[in-house]
């Protein structure tokens, strides 16, 4: 019963994210007690992505490697473009401007799993992906960061890099030799189960605090800016959606694929860029701002396209008894 609601309560955490937004900005000082702890918290997030993770699954991308090698290349071309040209066009401070690159420069979330099984895609390749993608942003972030934002303010590539190593190679390598050392448990099928159950949750839940936090802390900032600041995110997750499904559709994918790689494009690790611009960043007032707004975007665009996909399959999946066929 309780790993139940474990579940129910990851599902809902799109509404969480949000929910927890509205609260962080009427209460601020109910958020900002979490500000030291946000590099502490992704580490337990990536933690958590690790544990959901074994050995086999890195040797399972070998077995699809062009499905998820598309939506690895799609991710670190199409979201890190559109970043760098909404900045461009809009003309965005140096903040802002960084804080929007650098989100669009991080990896798949791992929200977009939970997505990926509301809108009936393909969860077992949504999870390739978003693990190749996290593997590989711990050198793809650090300098294509540097390459495209450089124009703004000069960006430190090795310090990111490192804070890379930090907060997500180790938690995420150290999740999954814990998870692959429980083989040799006797009977190791329960404590999987209540990993499996509890893990995502609480790396949902420190994924709210983190965004929450940034709202309450930058409250100020982000009244000053709404507009701009609104209406690029939303861009950059509206073109990394429609992009992602295109870059399927081209490929010839069916459609459970299209919806995969959309989503995978579409939805950023944005706790991973709120604790890169909050620790990199910490002059430019409005830097990890984009981040928060992201992790508020992509989750309430990804659930609205979840439930659009779902009620179409299950339209389709009557339509035959209609027409009496």
């Amino acid at each position: 019963m309780f790993l139940r609601a474990c579940g129910l309560l990851t599902r809902w955490f799109p509404f969480g994210i949000v929910l927890g937004c509205v609260w962080a900005w009427f209460q601020p000082e109910a958020w900002t007690w979490f500000r030291p702890w946000i590099e502490v918290g992704l580490g337990v997030v990536m933690l958590g992505m690790g544990l959901t993770l074994r050995f086999e699954d890195f040797v399972s991308v070998g077995r699809q490697p062009l499905r998820v090698g598309l939506g690895v290349l799609a991710q670190f071309t199409i979201m890190p473009l559109v970043g760098w040209g909404i900045a461009r066009v809009f003309g965005l401070e140096a903040g802002l401007a960084i804080g929007l690159i650098l989100v669009a420069c991080c990896p798949g979330g791992t929200a977009s799993n939970v997505i990926c099984y509301l809108a009936k895609a393909n969860v077992p390749l949504s999870v390739l992906m978003t693990l190749s993608s996290t593997l590989l942003a711990i050198f793809a972030t650090p300098w294509l960061t540097r390459w495209l934002a450089g124009a703004w303010l000069p960006v430190d590539a090795w310090a990111l890099f490192r804070s890379m190593l930090v907060v997500v190679l180790l938690p995420l390598l150290s999740g999954v030799a814990v998870n692959s050392l429980l083989g040799r448990m006797k009977r190791p099928e329960r404590v999987r189960v209540w990993i499996d159950g509890v893990g995502p949750l609480m790396s949902a839940l420190v994924v709210i605090l983190i965004v929450g936090c940034i709202v309450a802390l930058k409250q100020a900032e982000i009244a000053k800016s709404v507009w701009v600041l609104f209406v690029s995110v939303f861009l950059l997750h509206g073109f990394g959606f429609g992009l992602g499904y295109v870059a399927g559709w081209l490929a010839g994918w069916p459609e459970p694929l299209r919806r995969t790689i959309s989503i995978e494009v579409g939805m950023q690790n944005s706790g991973l860029g709120a604790s890169l611009a909050t620790t990199h960043f910490p002059h430019l007032g409005l830097a990890p701002v984009p981040a928060a707004i992201s992790a508020v975007y992509h989750c309430l665009i990804g659930s609205v396209l979840a439930a659009w996909w779902r009620r179409s399959g299950e339209e389709k999946s009557i339509s035959p008894s209609k027409n009496g066929i």
